[in-house]
């Protein structure tokens, strides 16, 4: 008798500051006949070994060793919360064959802006000189949407307790990583896998505006374009946001 053929795989990419801890909440509905994994990518939450390359490459082959640690040969969905999406990029950019679609929540293929990368220095010098529980005390608020700052509270607790756990070499080395990585809309407009864009319209850090135009570019791709989400759509709207990625998961395994 032949072996049963194993379930097909989601695997969520936390972003940056964060861990594999702001899935629990939004997988606890998805549906049996899934295989779900959640890595912490390096530095972050329990994976604290010394990391020397933050680039979004080498956070990239991080997690296809992950893969190939799990025992998963087969091309997988990435769901993927913002910088999460610029790995998962890196990784559908050198890897495509593992990759059977791709969910980007509040992420973008555009490279940083000259006031995005200054900005970001201005952050690495306030954590070097004010520390990490200092910086997330000022940077996780604005993540949500206007009326969702005092309104989930739980949530933005959840966030600020991750982020000032993180080491404040792993804040500035992924600030740097971010800063540095390269335009990738090619890998959009060439993939052979589907896409979906998830965006708020309140996102501070990913422009609405542009968040449409990237949903464009996939030749198979599908958007969700959330009127009371800031940068935060899987906290903010988990409803809507997890119905679109179980609607891809079911395209994309057919299931």
């Amino acid at each position: 008798m032949a072996a049963p053929s194993p379930p097909p795989t989601i695997v969520f990419l936390h972003g940056f500051a964060e861990s594999r801890e702001v899935w629990t909440d939004f997988t606890r509905a998805f549906p049996d006949g899934y295989r779900l994994l959640a890595p912490n990518l390096p530095g972050h939450g329990t994976n604290v070994a010394p990391v020397a390359d933050f680039s979004m490459e080498a956070q990239a082959r991080y997690v296809i060793e992950y893969l190939n640690q799990k025992g998963c040969p087969d091309p997988v969905l990435l769901v993927c919360h913002s910088m999460g999406g610029y790995v998962a990029l890196a990784l559908a950019e050198r890897w495509p064959q593992r990759v059977a679609g791709l969910a980007l929540i509040n992420s973008t293929a555009l490279a940083d802006t000259d006031e995005k990368r200054q900005n970001r220095e201005k952050n690495i010098s306030f954590v070097e000189r004010h520390g990490v529980a200092k910086f997330m005390e000022s940077f996780v608020r604005p993540l949500f949407a206007p009326t969702n700052r005092d309104k989930l509270t739980e949530a933005r607790g959840l966030l600020e307790e991750i982020g000032k756990a993180t080491l404040a070499t792993t804040i500035t080395g992924a600030l740097r990583g971010m800063a540095a990585r390269p335009e990738r809309t090619k890998v959009l407009s060439s993939a052979t896998f589907p896409v979906l864009t998830v965006a708020g319209k309140h996102d501070v850090a990913v422009h609405f505006d542009d968040a449409v135009r990237q949903a464009a570019l996939p030749p198979v791709g599908a958007a969700l374009f959330l009127e009371h989400s800031g940068h935060l759509s899987y906290l903010e709207q988990p409803t809507e946001t997890r119905r679109a990625v179980l609607a891809l998961a079911e395209a994309v395994f057919g299931r």
